[in-house]
């Protein structure tokens, strides 16, 4: 496929954050409803604004999405996200920038585009308990080792 027979949202990758939220031994995960992933576990996240920072969008798509409140602390990492067609084709591509966050406030409650929200214990994401998007075990480990780490 060429740029020029790609839908147009596929032309450009799209800038989206997530954030990684840790609470003792604990992450904040949500069951996305929309692609790329729908139906899978991660966090909460989506698309950059225009105007917003990082942290703003982080701490906005965090709300929207649990109605949790938090304090944006540091960038993790950077992730791609294929949104792909049933015929394998490209529809998005979106550039996930995620964002450790510390939690404030509020109990998960599913709101904007997640199915469920909630605290989900660190050592059991690689059990196999919950269908998982790429990455959230190892973003989620690298988030926890960024706590433990005294400079942090």
């Amino acid at each position: 496929m060429t740029p020029a027979d790609m839908p147009p949202s596929a032309e450009r990758p799209i800038a989206a954050v997530i954030a990684v939220v840790i609470r003792g031994d604990q992450v904040l995960l949500v069951r996305r409803a929309n692609p790329p992933d729908a139906g899978l576990w991660g966090f909460p996240g989506g698309k950059i604004e225009p105007g917003e920072t990082l942290q703003q969008a982080a701490l906005r798509e965090l709300w929207e999405e649990t109605g949790l409140r938090a304090e944006a602390r540091s960038v993790l990492t950077a992730l791609d996200a294929f949104d792909r067609a049933p015929d394998g084709g490209l529809r998005r591509h979106f550039i996930l920038i995620a964002l450790r966050c510390a939690w404030i406030s509020g109990t998960p409650i599913a709101g904007d585009d997640a199915l469920e929200a909630r605290w989900v214990a660190l050592e059991t994401l690689g059990g196999g308990d919950l269908a998982l998007s790429a990455d959230v075990e190892r973003v989620a480990q690298l988030a926890a080792a960024e706590l433990r780490d005294p400079n942090a």
